[in-house]
């Protein structure tokens, strides 16, 4: 083999190639990370599950960025009844999640696989892994909303509860993130660009209106900007010796924050089989890999979309139905639990 050369090349240095890269750095395999970018993203805050601090534990970076816990989510519709709290300790971790912003976890990740960076490759490798993101020309479906983006500063600041709430438009999103709140509100994509661009007052007032009062009174905004949302699936995850982890295998909705964390555990669980391979681009291993990643990212991408367009809409049967079922959940611990941990674990929450 030339050393220009490497067992497993991986395209894309964002959050998910690189931890795949780090996990398999302790193999016998020759890795190389590529990606010509070193652009700084802008303000976009990112959760990650309690799951996904076990992966970025393991891998040596976790306490290398800052990140905010969530011990408690409440989640409301606006107009109407129902209401669910889930909380840390009934569904049987420390914390449900961590709020970070991207660019820091992406720093983080880029510093310690930096001996495996580089901006080019022009050998040949075994197997080829691309982690480099939504592809421009990819179809699928264009959800009717776009999310405005923000940082929020509250009177009383953040503490330790994340508030999902369903409006008409879409849902409203907020994450406490070091004593204010990370915001992510789907709507229209023409309200969308309107209040991105609206004097802080005016927004601040929409979003007062939206979230309900129960985040206190919103006194501040920064970082806005303004992400079109949609859902991107490709049909198969391995071709020939390609594999498509992350959002090259699927891009999805906002809501439940379940993209990156679906990313980490392909990538993970890519990792475990590839690194005692003696090939690791021999197809029954990569069948083994699709297939064991099927259940996890079938789940996640129906609940994410059901919760997308299914919570949208104001009318009568619809509010009724969704306050029974945020009700029925608040009331029954079981379902709650199960449906909390699927979203931190994955497929392994069940049964």
């Amino acid at each position: 083999m030339a050393a220009s050369d490497a067992d497993v090349v991986i395209y894309g240095a964002g959050p998910v190639g690189c931890a795949l890269a780090l996990a398999l750095r302790a193999s016998a395999l020759r890795v190389a990370l590529v990606d010509p970018s070193s652009a700084t993203p802008a303000f976009r805050p990112i959760a990650l599950s309690y799951a996904s601090r076990l992966i970025l534990e393991r891998l040596g970076v976790w306490g290398g960025f800052a990140a905010s816990a969530i011990e408690r989510i409440l989640v409301t519709q606006a107009g109407s009844f129902g209401r669910t709290r889930i909380d840390a300790a009934s569904a049987g971790v420390p914390a449900l999640g961590y709020v970070a912003e991207y660019s820091a976890l992406l720093s983080a990740l880029r510093g310690a696989a930096a001996d495996l960076l580089q901006a080019s490759f022009s050998g040949s490798a075994r197997c080829v892994v691309h982690a480099e993101g939504t592809p421009p020309e990819s179809s699928g479906k264009r959800y009717e909303q776009d999310a405005v983006v923000g940082l929020v500063q509250t009177e009383p600041a953040a503490t330790i509860t994340a508030f999902e709430r369903f409006t008409p438009e879409g849902p409203l999103a907020l994450l406490p993130h070091a004593g204010r709140y990370a915001l992510i509100w789907s709507m229209r994509p023409q309200r969308a660009r309107v209040l991105a661009g609206a004097p802080a007052d005016e927004f601040l007032a929409r979003l007062g209106e939206a979230a309900g009062g129960a985040i206190g009174v919103p006194v501040g905004i920064t970082s806005r900007s303004v992400q079109p949302l949609a859902l991107k699936v490709r049909t198969a995850r391995v071709a020939g010796n390609e594999v498509y982890i992350g959002n090259a295998a699927q891009t999805l909705h906002p809501v439940a924050g379940q993209g990156l964390n679906l990313g980490l555990r392909d990538a993970w669980d890519l990792a475990q089989l590839l690194r005692h391979a003696a090939d690791p681009a021999a197809p029954a291993l990569l069948a083994r890999f699709a297939a064991s990643r099927r259940l996890d990212a079938a789940a996640t991408i129906r609940v994410t979309d059901m919760l997308a367009a299914g919570f949208v809409g104001s009318g009568f049967f619809l509010r009724a139905a969704r306050g029974a079922a945020l009700t029925a959940l608040d009331i029954f611990p079981a379902p709650r639990r199960f449906f909390a941990r699927r979203m931190i674990f994955g497929a392994s929450a069940l049964p």
